[in-house]
């Protein structure tokens, strides 16, 4: 452990633990205010069906080739965080490769515990948080994960997001471990306690330091509070939570709404409104995300058929335009890691090069 962290051995940096002053990341100012979009790249399967190891496919690939068609016209290089089956895939991996090839995308590593082997555990709602299985399993599975990406891609994987956010106590170590640069997996402002999962509730919006060398970055999923009670918003969510009837007249009256960054269930203006209130808190880089079978009618309850996927489209062309007027570009993996100092405190290579 650097210096910088000595006097705080016992925080281990773990995702589930609001970092330390020091583990905050200062991004150079070079960087600018950007933005990034990960998709989560994965088989598709009955979103309304248990957990199978079985039943699924990998075969929106159409869907997939045009929103990258689409994304790269507007000057956007999606994160395609894949999981196994996506990897396992020849055709789809190698489309994945050439993206990557052609400076076109990144692509990282997502991990479905269901699909991912070794299949030790019971398949069940509580074990599909990958972070809360023993943590010899959780390591068995990341390192086939890992294996199977370098087979695939040649490279080991440095950009990691847990399949359902599924961090658990373990993970920032283990994927310290493994030699990840960048996890996003954290959804601020979101708690999945109630259904066997992490609680992300009081966690950051902006980047910071996790694992116990601090050699992990986490880019959390951006959500922000929008409404004339957003100030308090963490706190009237908590409040509420459970209050269906509350929390919903509080959304209808303008006053409190929980917005993510994604257009899976998220309108372009509330979209637009997360931004406006991101920016007025300072916030210097958004995340955006979405799941790859979107991209194709029939596959998610967001995109049912063809006039959801235009109007998937259209939103996009909303938010992007917004961003545009707001002077917030896209950015990559490569460009933010540049803007992060060094653990040790010491200056990277410029953030203004690496752009």
């Amino acid at each position: 452990m650097t210096g910088q962290f000595s006097a705080d051995r016992d925080h281990d940096g773990g995702l589930l633990r609001a970092p330390l002053p020091q583990d905050h990341i200062a991004l150079d100012p070079c960087f600018g205010t950007r933005f990034a979009l990960f998709v989560d790249t994965e088989e598709e399967f009955d979103w309304d069906a248990p957990f199978s190891r079985t039943g699924h496919g990998v075969t929106a690939l159409t869907g997939m080739a045009r929103g990258q068609a689409w994304f790269a016209a507007a000057g956007v290089k999606p994160v395609y965080v894949a999981d196994y089956p996506v990897i396992d895939s020849p055709a789809a991996s190698q489309m994945l490769a050439q993206w990557r090839d052609d400076g076109a995308a990144e692509i990282g590593a997502h991990l479905h515990p269901w699909v991912n082997p070794p299949h030790v555990e019971a398949v069940t709602a509580a074990n599909s948080y990958v972070g809360f299985l023993p943590e010899a399993v959780e390591r068995a599975k990341l390192d086939a994960l890992c294996l199977r990406f370098h087979d695939a891609f040649g490279t080991r994987p440095t950009i990691y997001r847990a399949g359902r956010y599924g961090v658990g106590p373990n993970s920032a170590r283990l994927l310290e471990d493994a030699g990840f640069r960048i996890d996003s997996s954290v959804r601020s402002h979101f708690n999945y306690s109630h259904q066997h999962g992490p609680d992300f509730e009081g966690l950051p919006v902006t980047p910071y330091r996790v694992g116990p060398m601090r050699n992990l970055v986490e880019l959390p999923l951006s959500t922000a509070f929008v409404g004339r009670l957003r100030r308090n918003g963490a706190q009237l969510h908590r409040a509420t939570r459970g209050l269906g009837r509350i929390s919903g007249g509080l959304a209808r009256a303008g006053l409190l709404s929980r917005v993510p960054l994604t257009p899976e269930g998220v309108s372009a203006r509330d979209a637009i409104a997360a931004i406006d209130a991101l920016l007025a808190d300072g916030v210097r880089l958004l995340n955006f995300s979405f799941h790859s079978p979107t991209l194709e009618p029939g596959h998610t309850p967001y995109v049912r058929n063809a006039a959801d996927l235009e109007a998937f489209y259209r939103w996009w062309g909303a938010v992007l335009a917004h961003l545009a007027r707001r002077g917030v570009t896209a950015t990559t993996m490569a460009a933010f890691l540049a803007a992060v100092p060094a653990a040790d405190g010491t200056a990277r290579q410029s953030a203004c090069q690496a752009a």
